[in-house]
């Protein structure tokens, strides 16, 4: 992903988004939710140039996604946005059929602390994205990828990319083979400290406490109703990215750290049946405040996940 650089100037209103487009939420089905309450899209606008402007609100407090700090919107929350945006336009503008599944390739995202400050009212935030490198087979949208930018209150906070595979339900049981339908055992190590990774509440902990060596074991909790908002039967990617802020946070020893920027890589399923293990490298202060790491995820002896991830502990504001 590119470095998040200004961008040309257009017109203020557009990029602010027309008041329509933050109406109401898009049909959960479009964006894979099984809560209303988790749909953060709002509206679509399709231009004539093939871009599109996708409208997403941002609440103030959020049950998982909460303010971090007291001072800024969760970024997390924003790259549960950009995975909405996207599937939604598969479905509206690629025709993939409901029912499909999206395998997630690459995911990625970085905002600016500024953009992503917590204000007396919802954050609107306009998304412009475009599709690009699809790949059809036998009429079937097989593979696409999606850039954003995304804005809010005319100004230019963040850029994000998607990369996905989409195969029908016959394809995807054909994958899944034996593990169609596993769910994870609810035997989970313990957590680490809630306080040490951000959080208030052991549930919400996706690490086990770090060995001699400073990695740790990924926790997966199917009950819980944000990180598996529906049956799945793998570990999704968003708490693989959630696992790698944790990480990040914990070993740079910030709690209250912002995570400016993540790039995640899936390279294979991260299976229920097994312990996944995650690898932090040591920290580089690229900028005074400015922390950035790589988290490695590992399961039966073979790299299944990277995180590339960016925290800024406040110091310079």
């Amino acid at each position: 992903m590119n470095a998040l650089q200004p961008a040309d100037q257009r017109d203020v209103t557009e990029r602010c988004g027309s008041p329509e487009l933050f109406q109401q939420t898009v049909p959960r089905a479009l964006v894979h939710r099984a809560a209303v309450s988790e749909v953060l899209v709002t509206g679509v606008r399709h231009s004539g140039g093939g871009g599109h402007q996708v409208g997403a609100q941002w609440p103030r407090g959020h049950s998982y996604y909460g303010p971090v700090a007291g001072r800024w919107h969760d970024p997390m929350i924003f790259a549960e946005t950009i995975r909405q945006a996207c599937v939604l336009l598969a479905h509206q503008t690629l025709a993939v059929p409901i029912g499909h599944s999206f395998l997630t390739v690459a995911h990625s995202f970085a905002i600016l602390a500024d953009g992503a400050r917590i204000a007396d009212q919802p954050a609107h935030v306009i998304l412009e994205v475009s599709l690009h490198n699809v790949v059809r087979r036998r009429g079937n949208v097989s593979s696409f990828a999606c850039s954003i930018d995304a804005y809010r209150d005319g100004e230019r906070i963040g850029i994000g990319d998607s990369v996905a595979n989409c195969v029908t339900p016959a394809v995807y049981k054909r994958l899944r083979a034996h593990r169609l339908g596993a769910v994870p055992s609810p035997d989970m190590p313990e957590p680490v400290q809630p306080e040490l990774v951000g959080r208030s509440s052991a549930s919400d902990v996706v690490l086990s406490p770090p060995l001699d060596d400073g990695t740790c074991i990924l926790r997966f909790d199917a009950s819980h109703p944000i990180l598996f908002d529906h049956p799945v039967d793998h570990v999704p990617g968003m708490v693989v990215m959630e696992a790698a802020r944790q990480a990040a946070i914990l070993t740079v020893g910030i709690p209250g750290g912002l995570l400016l920027a993540c790039s995640a890589d899936f390279l294979r399923y991260i299976e229920f049946d097994a312990p996944c293990v995650v690898s932090p490298t040591a920290p580089e202060e690229v900028t005074p405040g400015l922390h950035v790491l790589t988290v490695t995820f590992h399961q039966a002896g073979s790299l299944v996940g990277s995180c590339r991830v960016t925290v800024f502990d406040g110091r310079a504001q």
